[in-house]
């Protein structure tokens, strides 16, 4: 299932309890055009104009309360000496909108800088070095952010125990010698990737509990991951390494309406068989000078209409009535 053309969606005639501002993949480099290993173009420079013509069209349209950046602020090809000058730079642009900006961890962020030094770069809410959270704009709505490489080789010390275990595990998934190849996996295996991760235990049994509270006070659930949670809605080798067992846990309740994601930059759009809306957000990095792909999402009570720049297929995500 596709998203709907650009235009296509209309506007409700009911005014939205709130809207938010929606990016993904910014991946900012001061360096020259490349292409992506697959040899689709990717425009390091021009990702920033992308932002910049984001931030300006959320100011412009007046009634956006908050925006929501699905990780990878700068590329993994940045140099590492210019690492935090470009990421203090793409937060620059961020910080012209005069709303918070919700931030979450993506694979080029820990190429470029530990976790713990993006966390507070972020601004995350999470009052710890944690990089997961929840935050409620208003009664009818829940927003939970979810760190996908709680559980990965990226971002943690060499010697740490979860750098290891989740060395370990791409050993035993994935027999190339180059764990970022997926040659010779099959299907959802070929997920088991170094650039992906996997939400941890501790985080599975947090998640857990927002659902039921977000349950017990009959709120949507909005869950916003940066690797994607359904192979019908990305490519599969983009996939959260434990996308399965988070599903597992959101349909343990009623809540969640739609799952957000970005990584796979071509973008996506499915509806699970649990009536769950799937969108995986195209991306910034990829559109050729003087185009854009961002978007704003109005929030109703039964439904959420993303509206996208040229690059951002508009989306129209109807509830599922709760039983």
């Amino acid at each position: 299932m596709m998203a709907a053309t650009n235009g296509l969606v209309h506007a409700s005639a009911h005014k939205p309890l709130f809207t938010f501002g929606v990016i993904a993949d910014v991946q900012y480099a001061d360096i020259p055009d490349g292409r992506s290993f697959t040899g689709i173009p990717r425009y390091y420079r021009h990702s920033i104009d992308v932002l910049q013509r984001a931030v300006s069209a959320w100011n412009k349209q007046g009634a956006v309360k908050f925006s929501i950046n699905f990780g990878d602020i700068v590329d993994g090809k940045c140099p590492k000496d210019k690492s935090l000058w470009a990421v203090q730079k793409v937060l620059g642009e961020f910080e012209k909108f005069p709303g918070p900006t919700y931030h979450m961890f993506g694979n080029h962020c820990l190429y470029n800088l530990p976790r713990s030094e993006l966390v507070a770069l972020l601004k995350m809410p999470t009052g710890s070095d944690r990089a997961y959270y929840d935050f409620s704009p208003c009664p009818e709505y829940r927003f939970v952010v979810l760190d996908a490489y709680d559980f990965s080789t990226l971002g943690w010390p060499r010697d740490h125990p979860v750098t290891a275990a989740a060395t370990r595990l791409l050993e035993e998934k994935n027999p190339n010698a180059d764990k970022n190849s997926p040659e010779g996996l099959v299907g959802v295996d070929q997920r088991f990737v170094m650039f992906n991760g996997a939400v941890g235990e501790e985080q599975l049994s947090w998640l857990s509990d927002v659902l039921r509270d977000a349950s017990e006070r009959r709120q949507n659930v909005v869950l916003c991951s940066h690797l994607p949670l359904d192979p019908v809605a990305a490519s599969q080798v983009g996939l959260m390494w434990n996308y399965d067992e988070v599903m597992a846990v959101v349909r343990q309740y009623n809540c969640v309406k739609a799952c957000f994601a970005g990584h796979d930059h071509k973008g996506g759009y499915s509806v699970d068989s649990h009536g769950v809306h799937h969108r995986t957000l195209e991306a910034a990095l990829e559109c050729p000078p003087g185009t854009s792909a961002f978007g704003h999402i109005e929030a109703y009570p039964d439904k959420l209409l993303l509206v996208g720049s040229d690059g951002m297929a508009d989306t129209e995500m109807c509830f599922e009535s709760s039983q």
